[in-house]
């Protein structure tokens, strides 16, 4: 951490913060709806179903996966943030069971207002998480902007015959999440107050490639990434995609410490009250509103959520035959 980044809070220098920044789902899908573009013949996965990452199949044996990722501070220190971004981007080519190799940087800054040292570090970081994953960072493109962004366009490579989607559950299969959810609540903690969770920055840094390893290794073949959406969010469209509906035990769901109670203290965002709002016709069961608010947590760099069980990972529900509707208890 440099003496620069302590000096300069990057939150408070952008309206929202990480994934909670997205565009709501429901918003979201009305905007695209019929922008599908999939006629190219090799596209196996295409814009229908929200998948993380689209997929062009080269031959039998290889396909090339592609992605992009963008978004304003979550946490201060400017080499942390860009760790975050970089892993977080990195994500989508490990959601779909696939192997990052290119990334492009993508940088929006005010330079007039925050010095080019710190972008700099930000920098830093997303090319030491990249480097760590084994995927080369060659340039990008840079803008002069209003509020700090950065992100980076992904390139990864997957075998075509063991993708991992969004509409291949199957009913009666158990559901693994390999990362702890809660992230939203302390980096909303973070922006307002300074504090800072050591448990929330390891866990954002943490690349999803062990996570990825076991779902293949598993036999698994639907799986998508926990972000801005939140585990409900996310759980929801994978089920819907598949035509699947699930039972999930709140309980089971590991939270990260100190979680609790930042949503205690209040430190819930706009975009997780938005998640809860958009997926809370497509829910059953006992659960308490803390509880599905926790549930619909926009997560920045989250884990792998995994039809399947996989050594290792908690399993926090199941799927179940009938309409893509999710029951917490």
């Amino acid at each position: 951490m440099t003496a620069q980044s302590l000096a300069v809070r990057l939150t408070q220098y952008a309206a929202g913060g990480g994934c909670a920044c997205k565009i709501p789902p429901g918003e979201l899908e009305e905007v695209v709806r019929g922008l599908v573009g999939d006629s190219h013949e090799g596209l196996l996965v295409g814009l229908d179903d929200g998948d993380d990452a689209a997929v062009l199949r080269l031959d039998d044996r290889t396909a090339v996966v592609s992605t992009a990722d963008f978004f304003t501070p979550v946490v201060d220190d400017a080499y942390d943030f860009g760790r975050i971004v970089a892993a977080n981007a990195l994500s989508d080519v490990y959601a779909m069971g696939g192997r990052p190799v290119l990334a492009l940087n993508l940088v929006g800054w005010p330079r007039s207002v925050l010095p080019l040292e710190l972008l700099r570090e930000v920098l830093r970081g997303g090319l030491d998480v990249a480097t760590q994953a084994g995927c080369a960072v060659a340039g990008g493109h840079s803008i002069d902007d209003p509020e700090p962004k950065y992100g980076m366009a992904v390139t990864g490579l997957a075998d075509p015959n063991q993708l991992l989607r969004n509409d291949s559950a199957e009913a009666g299969a158990p559901i693994t999440l390999t990362k702890p959810i809660g992230v939203g609540m302390l980096n909303n903690r973070h922006k307002a107050t300074g504090e800072v969770s050591p448990q929330a920055i390891a866990s954002m840094t943490t690349l999803n490639d062990r996570a990825r390893d076991a779902a293949l290794a598993a036999g698994a073949r639907a799986a998508t990434d926990v972000t801005g959406f939140g585990l409900l969010g996310h759980l929801y469209k994978l089920l819907r995609a598949s035509g699947v509906g699930a039972e999930l035990d709140a309980a089971s769901v590991p939270l990260l410490e100190g979680a609790r109670e930042a949503q205690r203290a209040g430190y819930v965002s706009g975009g997780t009250r938005r998640n809860l709002d958009w997926v809370r016709p497509h829910l059953d069961g006992s659960a308490t509103e803390d509880t599905l608010l926790m549930l619909a947590d926009a997560q920045t760099s989250g884990g792998l959520l995994v039809v399947g069980e996989l050594p290792g990972y908690p399993v926090i529900g199941r799927t179940v035959a009938g309409p893509a509707r999710i029951r917490v208890d």
